[in-house]
């Protein structure tokens, strides 16, 4: 599948002149969040298992593993392993890539609204009933994730 040659200056790709960029997206946000939990889970298991005193603090240390696995993934490639094996990346308003900064606040929004119901609930509804499925966090940050375009931009 081609899409058309993204733009970053003007911003996001228009959902209506280039639906491309945002076919799928939301099943495809949903099968790489399956892969990062399985990534972020292999590696907190492992962290620990180094210790005995690690198996305390598994949720201690699963929050700090998913902050910085997503984190760095977002900033390095704007997209975690997951959505490059899916085939999307986020862009930040302007139709850029997360830098670090966008990439921290994309996922603390992302890790306090999976710490309460109702933004979960409100990021599903959200990412089901927009055109360019964006979750609640994508919303305030004014981000979205998109197809990977052809180009490679």
């Amino acid at each position: 599948m081609t899409y058309a040659t993204f733009e970053p200056s003007p911003g996001l790709p228009d959902p209506d002149r280039q639906p491309g960029f945002y076919s799928g997206i939301v099943t495809k946000r949903f099968l790489a969040w399956l892969v990062d939990l399985i990534v972020v889970f292999v590696i907190t298991g492992l962290l620990s298992l180094v210790t005995i005193v690690g198996l305390f603090f598994i949720p201690v240390i699963w929050l700090v593993v998913d902050f910085c696995y997503r984190t760095v993934t977002l900033t390095n490639r704007s997209g975690t392993w997951g959505h490059r094996l899916m085939g999307i990346q986020f862009r930040d308003s302007t139709g850029r890539r997360f830098d670090l900064g966008t990439a921290g606040l994309h996922t603390l929004g992302y890790l306090l609204s999976m710490s309460f119901l109702l933004p979960q609930i409100v990021s599903v509804v959200l990412m089901l009933t927009g055109a360019r499925g964006q979750s609640l966090t994508d919303v305030v940050l004014g981000s979205a994730a998109i197809n990977r375009p052809a180009d490679g931009v």
